[in-house]
């Protein structure tokens, strides 16, 4: 018997993605808006792709994580790496999203600190 082939996944990304968000804990962060550095993964439902209809728009993606930046002041990268997350699986056929959020500024001597989210459905 021949193995069928396993299900065909798509994952749509977004690489260091350089935005400018009002957050942190510390008083010195409040006020003002810091450099962060965000990863986007996007698992897809298995579909073959042949048009743009068919998958997601990875500026899409980029677009979500600037709205959440431009909402306002968020104390913890754990939070906007969260509700971005939760944005990005809430599109149509997201099985699953990976949120990488670092932030540069955050160590002095480190090149980045930051967290990574990942849930699914």
């Amino acid at each position: 018997m021949t193995p069928s082939p396993s299900s065909p996944h798509l994952t749509v990304f977004v690489r260091g993605l350089r935005i400018e968000a009002e957050i942190g804990v510390h008083p010195h962060e409040r006020g003002r808006t810091q450099p962060l550095t965000v990863d986007i993964d996007l698992v897809l439902e298995p579909l073959q792709v042949r048009s743009i209809h068919e998958t997601v728009n990875y500026e899409l993606l980029a677009g979500k994580a600037r709205d959440l930046a431009s909402r306002g002041h968020v104390d913890l990268v754990e939070t906007f790496a969260d509700d971005l997350a939760r944005a990005c699986l809430a599109i149509g056929r997201a099985r699953s999203a990976r949120v990488r959020v670092e932030k540069p500024m955050a160590i002095n001597g480190a090149e980045a600190a930051g967290v990574e989210v990942v849930i699914s459905r």
